[in-house]
């Protein structure tokens, strides 16, 4: 089996070590191993890797820590392993795209100690996971108000990355098909809600006491205003191997 390598050159060895070789032609390789979410993202909203991927060190579930690399690769060679589709979300505001998530997406204010008025909808008759390629239809949607709140930010992660800044914030762990986590960023309430839901998801700033900014994957895109909402919808996924 012959495996690229992105993120860390380094995992070469325990490559070797299980019997498999190092391939450095995307077009030739029957997997990738990506390490670090830099790495993961990279390949996973990329175009030149089109195989399998091997997240190591990710944070997520499904990640395999780098001291068990060479026995999952060995168990990999083997035959002993599933592809699983982890999907990835295309941002729109006001129509256009404006950026790409494999992890999750969020509204923040951009300064810190300050909070705004968020709102989170979804569409009536939204198209589940398993719909592949996405239908586009969904543009014209109908929206139903889910929740309004008052917090530093809201955060859609998708099931990869609700283990992480979703999760901290009090979000559920969701598995590859069951929808997006949808958690409130610090709520200026005593009780609060989160939500798993199917795309597309709707968030808009109803009211701003300060900047709020759309982030992707730990990346500033763009500010956003009260008169702009941000569409966060499902435009692919990417295989990974696992166990």
């Amino acid at each position: 089996m012959k495996f690229g390598i992105v993120g860390d050159d380094s995992v070469a060895t325990a490559v070797r070590a299980a019997g498999a070789s190092v391939e450095s032609e995307p077009a030739d390789a029957d997997a990738v191993v990506a390490v670090g979410e830099s790495a993961l993202s990279t390949v996973a909203l990329g175009s030149e890797w089109a195989c399998p991927v091997v997240p190591v060190d990710c944070g997520a579930p499904w990640a395999t820590p780098r001291r068990d690399l060479e026995a999952r690769l060995s168990a990999f060679a083997a035959g002993d392993g599933r592809v699983v589709d982890h999907p990835t979300l295309s941002l729109r505001v006001r129509g256009d795209a404006v950026g790409r998530a494999l992890l999750d997406a969020m509204l923040v204010t951009s300064e810190p100690a300050h909070i705004s008025e968020y709102g989170v909808a979804h569409a009536e008759a939204a198209v589940p996971f398993s719909s592949d390629p996405p239908d586009e239809s969904r543009a014209a949607a109908r929206w139903t108000s889910v929740d309004e709140f008052r917090a530093d930010g809201v955060v859609v992660a998708t099931p990869l990355g609700s283990s992480g800044y979703a999760r901290a914030a009090g979000g559920a762990v969701v598995g590859p098909a069951a929808g997006l986590a949808v958690v409130p960023v610090s709520p200026y309430a005593t009780q609060t809600n989160s939500w798993v839901l199917q795309p597309p998801v709707r968030l808009s700033v109803e009211r701003d006491d300060a900047p709020v900014s759309l982030v992707a994957d730990d990346e500033v895109i763009r500010e956003v205003s009260p008169s702009e909402s941000v569409v966060v919808d499902r435009d692919g996924s990417v295989p990974m191997l696992v166990e």
